[in-house]
């Protein structure tokens, strides 16, 4: 994949290297297909992508940080490939009134077109059971938003905020799906798509439990790997045999059948399901795991269901290194622009982060290098393999003195 030029110094700033990691074509497209340029004279769709993801990459908290910034001086406002800097005022003009969407479908687009190379080098440990199947990780995270400011997004009586329902693509390690809405919104109502192709395997917490979605995807083929919620009714009908030496976590492995008012309602009764249960060391408490699937090892299923703190991991990096916690804008229009946008810079810094670092650097420290260097005129191949956190020399300045007793630096 050759994205990165091998010398030290660049013509363009980092951060304009990392914003040509997307394609005008991306760009125009999304452009075209919400005409999110209509109308706009100077600030346009790429003038509000570059201010949102400077924002980002410099962690600015106001829209005056970002003004500031990209101004800092005219030189650096043509190599972002700007005819000028952006004022306060047009920079919320365009959080409210461009379509959050177009943000939206760059990353869908970036998605697409980064796919395999994110999947070649996710670096995930593969289970061997399941390694040529998709496997799809559904959950949310909260924001919290103050209600006087931002009094779209009701929550409780004195209390606001918004809910990000992710999807999860295990092969890729990075949300193909994202939805927000007011953080009232159920987990179970935040995506309309409930099924997949054949095979497909979904792994969820007991908030997404629904009678109806099991009878469809077991209708689909699907496999859905979930917690059981407490008060589910059931009756057991086989106590499988544990591995005798091995797997010692797996406490419980059963078929049971489904005999709640609901089930029988539905015609699930007859449905044979499994019911694993395991401990879990680090939290010192045991997970009760339902699937439909009946061939897999037990140790597979509690395996498969471990793998929903990636998605976990992924909202504790969004929100720790990139901005979703604050808003340059108090408009719904401008929240969903800058959390796209932040999913955006992700996409990019995850990709730098495997293919150019090989992902020996924890996210976290390689964002904080990126932004560190953002403004400075490096290749980003040196930025990423060269620059290490160790003590360096300086040049070493020889003074020699002329016949005039003035001296000369070198």
């Amino acid at each position: 994949m050759s994205l990165f030029r091998r010398n030290k110094n660049s013509n363009k700033p980092v951060i304009r290297q990392v914003i040509d990691l997307i394609p005008r074509f991306i760009i125009t497209k999304a452009i075209n297909r919400y005409q999110s340029d209509k109308y706009c004279h100077k600030y346009k769709t790429y003038d509000q992508l570059v201010a949102l993801l400077f924002g980002q990459l410099c962690k600015c908290s106001t829209l005056e940080d970002i003004s500031v910034g990209i101004g800092v001086s005219e030189t650096f406002i043509s190599d972002l490939g700007l005819e000028q800097s952006p004022a306060k005022s047009t920079m919320s003009d365009g959080n409210k009134k461009r379509n959050w969407q177009v943000f939206e479908q760059l990353f869908n687009e970036l998605l697409k077109y980064y796919g395999s190379s994110l999947a070649k080098y996710s670096n995930q440990t593969v289970i061997e059971d399941v390694k040529s199947l998709t496997i799809l990780i559904r959950d949310s995270s909260t924001v919290s938003l103050c209600l006087s400011m931002f009094d779209w997004a009701k929550f409780r009586t004195a209390k606001g905020g918004i809910k990000i329902h992710t999807q999860w693509d295990e092969a890729m390690m990075l949300p193909n799906l994202v939805n927000i809405t007011e953080a009232s919104v159920h987990d179970s109502k935040g995506f309309e798509q409930v099924v997949f192709e054949k095979g497909t395997i979904i792994i969820e917490d007991k908030g997404y439990w629904d009678f109806g979605v099991i009878r469809d995807r077991i209708k689909a083929e699907n496999t859905f790997v979930t917690r059981i919620k407490d008060n589910t009714v059931y009756q057991v009908i086989e106590e499988l045999e544990l591995p005798d030496k091995v797997d010692q976590h797996i406490l419980i492995d059963e078929l049971i059948h489904l005999t709640g008012k609901k089930a029988l309602e539905l015609k699930l009764e007859t449905q044979t399901l499994r019911r694993v249960v395991a401990y879990h060391q680090e939290k010192n408490t045991t997970i009760e795991i339902i699937t439909n699937n009946l061939t897999w090892q037990a140790s597979t299923i509690a395996a498969l269901y471990k793998r929903r703190w990636d998605i976990e991991t992924f909202f504790k990096l969004l929100k720790q290194n990139l901005n979703v916690k604050t808003f340059v804008s108090r408009s719904q229009n401008g929240v969903k622009s800058q959390i796209f946008v932040a999913l955006i810079a992700y996409l990019l810094l995850e990709l730098l982060r495997r293919v150019k670092a090989k992902g020996k650097t924890a996210f976290s420290n390689f964002v904080e290098k990126i932004r560190i260097c953002l403004c400075y005129y490096l290749t980003l191949d040196y930025v990423i393999l060269r620059i290490q956190p160790k003590a360096r020399s300086a040049r070493i300045k020889q003074i020699v003195f002329n016949f005039n007793g003035n001296h000369i630096l070198f």
